[in-house]
């Protein structure tokens, strides 16, 4: 067998694309089917879209002989998650005429929306890009949106940090005329030749690829779950340059060992002028280096943790030509957002808050996206996603605060002082009925499951209380649940995973605790566990930290010991 015989199937898929063309331009035009072929649903993701189908009424449309309800789900790259209101506004619009009506703030900064049928594919995107967004490069083999912190203590280096996003975005968007081709009416270029990826050459990045930069104290990145992050070093002058991390990740296969979640080592430090340099030669390690045959061994963390820290560490330097500096200090103490108002060091003002799910939608009693509309419609300011799936209304000036106040009021836009700690401190994936990856409900159950867990909470006088707990609806993690002190990961239809004991600030991996647990189970073996951290827990002890400390799970730091040591605990009991 060649070694091109031994590639992965998606790696044949982009090098036949010519620079991710394919047949996606003529698939567009087949009005006999809502879907496209299967090697231009690879490279769709590539542009920003997944084709998708409605699984609620799958069965249903199989029964009647149906071709599967398929529609696309567009995401819009949002670098460092800062967005205007007249882009704010411009989603919103979409997601009424071309989408289902509501859209998807995501836990990596973007705009998500859904229901967009084939037929309607080339206009939308079009116009995404008409509002100066584009999706471009927000799904497939490539760097991803680029995170950034939202709402730093130190709000005058936002500037500087948002700038190194954008910058990194910018650097790192592959350069093929594809995306104009298709779906802006650009001027098709025959020539392969004349469309060569100067950093991701013809077959792009083995995986995805994923960059954050973070603001210490806040770590509402998740830096540790990402392939390259940058820590922002701040002295008494400003900005310094930042502390470099590499090789996190989330995904893995449940029953396969040898995939795993890994955390971020942090391996030095770079001045700010090189960091846009050092992205690439970071980017080209991986291109280079990374497994292009097995797609589950593929991403970066997997690179690093085969060959170590030390042999990624002399490949990187050897490309850049100089050694990095010594990793500077730092701290994080929370890795949330920070609701309600906080004012910015011009006197501008930003409020925070939090949108269930992440999902822009009317419901009775918090009428979000009406609501974050009318806002929009007044507002000079920005819209700034969080990484926890929130919206910041961010450089309010002081003379539209109290106007901003009376819609939140008027629209009840979830006040934040009336939520728990736990829920604020949710996230969830889509899941179903969209994702053709969910094995169980996320985005629908998670507020059901936290109303139940709040009603323990309040008993045990935990109510305010921050403690993180995630769901996704299959292994891959998209909501970074081996990082939340709870986290629930989908097996099946009501089964769940569940896992304790991630670090507060996502620097330690979670451990299962108990396997294919029932949703109606979750809140009584859970129980037990709050009340005993409730009653035995030391000064400022965080929940992820207790269930350590009192035998539930053992610590995990590395991924190579993610599924070691998993046990049923007899602690458990005594609760």
């Amino acid at each position: 067998m060649s070694d091109e015989n031994k590639l992965s199937a998606n790696e044949g898929i982009k090098t036949r694309s010519n620079y991710l063309r394919g047949t996606i331009a003529e698939g567009l035009q087949d009005l006999s089917t809502g879907g496209l072929s299967a090697d231009d649903q690879q490279l769709l993701k590539f542009h920003g879209t997944y084709q998708q189908d409605d699984r609620d009424i799958r069965a249903a449309r199989r029964k009647h002989k149906l071709e599967k309800a398929y529609s696309f789900m567009i995401r819009i790259r949002v670098p460092g998650g800062v967005s205007t209101a007249r882009q704010w506004l411009e989603t919103d619009r979409l997601c009424e005429q071309f989408g289902n009506g509501t859209f998807k703030l995501t836990t990596r900064q973007a705009y998500q929306l859904h229901g967009v049928i084939k037929t309607n594919l080339k206009r939308t995107i079009k116009e995404i890009n008409d509002a100066a967004m584009d999706t471009i490069a927000a799904c497939g083999d490539v760097n991803r949106n680029v995170m950034c912190v939202v709402n730093p203590e130190k709000s005058e280096i936002h500037a500087e940090v948002l700038k190194v996003s954008e910058d990194l975005s910018a650097h790192l968007t592959p350069a093929t005329g594809a995306y104009h081709e298709i779906w802006l009416d650009g001027e098709k270029v025959e020539s392969s030749e004349a469309v060569e990826e100067p950093i991701y050459g013809k077959t792009y990045l083995p995986r995805k690829f994923k960059i954050t930069v973070a603001v210490p104290p806040s770590n509402d990145v998740d830096l540790y779950a990402h392939d390259l992050s940058f820590i922002a070093i701040a002295g008494e002058k400003g900005l310094e340059g930042f502390n470099v991390a590499v090789g996190g990740g989330m995904g893995m296969t449940h029953g396969d060992e040898q995939t795993f979640p890994r955390l971020a080592d942090v391996i030095g430090f770079v001045p700010t002028d090189k960091v846009v340099d050092l992205a690439e030669k970071v980017v080209l390690v991986q291109r280079d280096f990374g497994d292009r045959v097995e797609r589950k061994h593929a991403r970066m963390k997997y690179t690093i943790d085969d060959r170590g820290v030390e042999w990624f560490v002399g490949e990187l330097e050897s490309r850049l030509g100089y050694k990095l500096g010594p990793v500077r200090d730092f701290k994080f103490t929370h890795n949330g957002d920070d609701f309600g108002w906080s004012e910015n060091a011009d006197g501008t003002w930003n409020y925070t808050m939090f949108i269930p799910g992440g999902r822009v939608q009317d419901t009775p009693g918090a009428e979000i996206r009406t609501g974050l509309r009318k806002v929009a419609e007044m507002l000079d300011g920005e819209f700034r996603l969080t990484p926890n799936q929130n919206v910041t209304l961010a450089v309010v000036k002081p003379a539209q605060k109290a106007a901003v106040e009376a819609l939140i009021t008027e629209y009840g836009l979830n006040d934040p002082e009336k939520l728990s700690g736990l829920r604020l401190n949710s996230i969830s994936c889509v899941a179903l009925p969209t994702c053709g990856l969910a094995l169980a409900e996320a985005e629908r159950y998670l507020p059901d499951l936290i109303g139940e867990l709040e009603e323990v909470l309040e008993e045990a006088g935990l109510r305010n209380d921050a403690i993180t707990i995630r769901m996704t609806g299959c292994p891959n993690g998209c909501a970074r649940p081996y990082i939340a002190e709870i986290g629930f990961v989908g097996r099946g239809p009501d089964r769940y995973n569940l896992y304790l004991g991630a670090g507060f600030v996502g620097d330690r991996l979670s451990k299962l605790w108990r396997k294919d647990v029932k949703g109606s189970e979750a809140k009584e073996l859970l129980a037990p566990v709050i009340r005993d951290y409730a009653r035995n827990r030391e000064d400022g002890e965080r929940f992820g930290d207790f269930v350590i400390r009192a035998g539930y799970v053992k610590a995990t730091k590395e991924g190579k010991d993610f599924h070691a040591d998993i046990e049923d605990s007899p602690v458990a009991a005594k609760a």
